[in-house]
C-alpha cells in the first residue's frame, strides 16, 4: 500500500506541474505572435493627404493647441491603432492628425475645467474643428460623452513625451510606456533632456526618432451603424475596376457635397472613390448615403450592370489610391463590409 501511495502522489505532482506550465505559457489574445503585434511602435509617418489636406506628422515636444474634442469607443474597441496597438477604449488614448505615436498630452476640457492625460496612439480626427479623438475612458473623465464633443485645449507633456518615446523606441509596449509615465510624475525617473541648439558632438550621431517608410496613417472617427437589412439588395457585378491600397485603416469626417437640390449627380470624371453599395431603387441608395456621409463627400450616381439600372452610393473623389484605401478600411471597420476602392 505504501508504494501505491507514492505512486500516486508522484503521478498527481506530474500532472499539477504540466498544468501549471501550460498555464504559465498561455496568454490573452491567442499566443506570443498575437501580443506581439499588440504592442505597436514608434511611429511619425511621412506626409499624408487626405479631402485636399496635407498633415505632415512631426517629433513634437511643447504643442499646445485649442480646438474642439470628440471620441470613440465600442465600434474600433479591439481594432488596431495607427501604431499597430489594440485599440482599447477602456484606456485613456487619443488619435491626433501629427504627432507622434506615442506622446503624452493633457486635455482640459473648457467648459467645465475638469482634466485628463492621455497617450496618443492613433490617427485622426478629421473634421475642420476637431483636433484631438479620445477613447471613451478619456471622455468620460472630460464629461463630454453625452454630447459627443467638447470645446478642450491640448498641452503636450514633454518629459513624459521623450520618456514614451524612449521606451517605445526600446521595444516597450503600452503598459511600459504608462508605467515610464507614472515613473516621471512621481520623480523616479529622469526624462531625456530636450535637444539644443549646441554643437553636435565629433562624431555623427543618430537622432532617436524612426521614420516609418511612406504610407497612409489611418484616422479616427466615432463609428457609423452598419446598414440596416431593409437598406441593401443584392450588389450586381460592378462596372468598376478594384484597385488595390495599402493603408492599414482610417477614417475621415468633412461636409457632405450639397447637390444643389438633386439626390443624383455626376461624379467626376476621373479619380479614385469608395463604394459602399449598388442598389436596385434610388431611396435604398439615399438611406445609405445618409449614413455614411459623416465619412466623406458622398454622392449616388446611376449606372448600368448586369443590363438594369443601378444607384451606386460612393465617397469621393480622392486623388490616391491609398487616400480612398484609408477611407474605404475604416468603412469597414465600421459594419459596411462591401466598401471597396474603385477607379474611372
Amino acid at each position: 500500500m505504501s508504494a501505491v501511495r507514492i505512486l500516486g502522489t508522484l503521478l498527481l505532482m506530474g500532472s499539477l506541474a504540466g498544468f501549471l506550465s501550460a498555464c504559465g505559457s498561455s496568454s490573452r489574445g491567442g499566443g506570443g505572435g498575437a501580443s506581439t503585434a499588440q504592442r505597436g511602435s514608434y511611429k511619425i509617418g511621412s506626409p499624408y493627404k487626405i479631402d485636399g489636406v496635407t498633415y505632415t506628422p512631426q517629433e513634437e515636444f511643447n504643442r499646445t493647441e485649442t480646438g474642439v474634442a470628440s471620441w470613440y469607443g465600442p465600434g474600433f474597441h479591439g481594432k488596431s491603432t495607427a501604431n499597430g496597438e489594440s485599440y482599447d477604449q477602456s484606456e485613456r488614448t487619443a488619435a491626433h492628425r501629427t504627432l507622434q505615436m506615442p506622446a503624452i498630452v493633457r486635455v482640459t476640457n473648457l467648459d467645465n475645467g475638469m482634466t485628463t492625460v492621455v497617450r496618443i496612439n492613433d490617427r485622426g480626427p478629421f473634421a475642420r474643428s476637431r483636433i484631438i479623438d479620445l477613447s471613451r475612458t478619456a471622455a468620460q473623465e472630460l464629461d463630454i460623452v453625452r454630447n459627443g464633443t467638447a470645446r478642450v485645449r491640448i498641452d503636450q507633456l514633454p518629459a513624459e513625451s521623450r520618456a514614451v518615446r524612449d521606451v517605445a523606441i526600446s521595444g516597450g509596449g503600452p503598459a511600459e510606456q504608462n508605467a515610464a509615465v507614472a515613473q516621471v510624475g512621481s520623480g523616479q525617473r529622469t526624462a531625456p533632456a530636450a535637444t539644443t541648439a549646441a554643437a553636435p558632438p565629433p562624431a555623427a550621431s543618430v537622432p532617436a526618432q524612426v521614420i516609418i517608410a511612406p504610407q497612409p496613417q489611418p484616422v479616427v472617427v466615432p463609428a457609423q451603424p452598419p446598414p440596416q437589412p431593409w437598406q441593401t439588395t443584392p450588389q450586381p457585378p460592378s462596372v468598376e475596376t478594384p484597385v488595390a491600397y495599402g493603408g492599414r485603416g482610417g477614417g475621415v469626417t468633412v461636409a457632405s457635397l450639397a447637390n444643389g437640390g438633386g439626390t443624383t449627380s455626376a461624379l467626376a470624371a476621373s479619380g479614385f472613390y469608395v463604394q459602399t453599395g449598388a442598389f436596385s431603387t434610388m431611396e435604398n441608395a439615399e438611406r445609405q448615403r445618409g449614413a455614411v456621409r459623416s465619412y466623406g463627400v458622398s454622392e449616388v450616381s446611376q449606372a448600368s450592370a448586369g443590363g438594369r439600372d443601378v444607384w451606386r452610393v460612393r465617397l469621393g473623389p480622392y486623388t490616391t489610391a491609398d487616400a480612398a484605401g484609408i477611407v474605404a478600411d475604416r468603412l469597414k471597420r465600421s459594419g459596411y463590409g462591401d466598401a471597396r476602392v474603385v477607379s474611372e
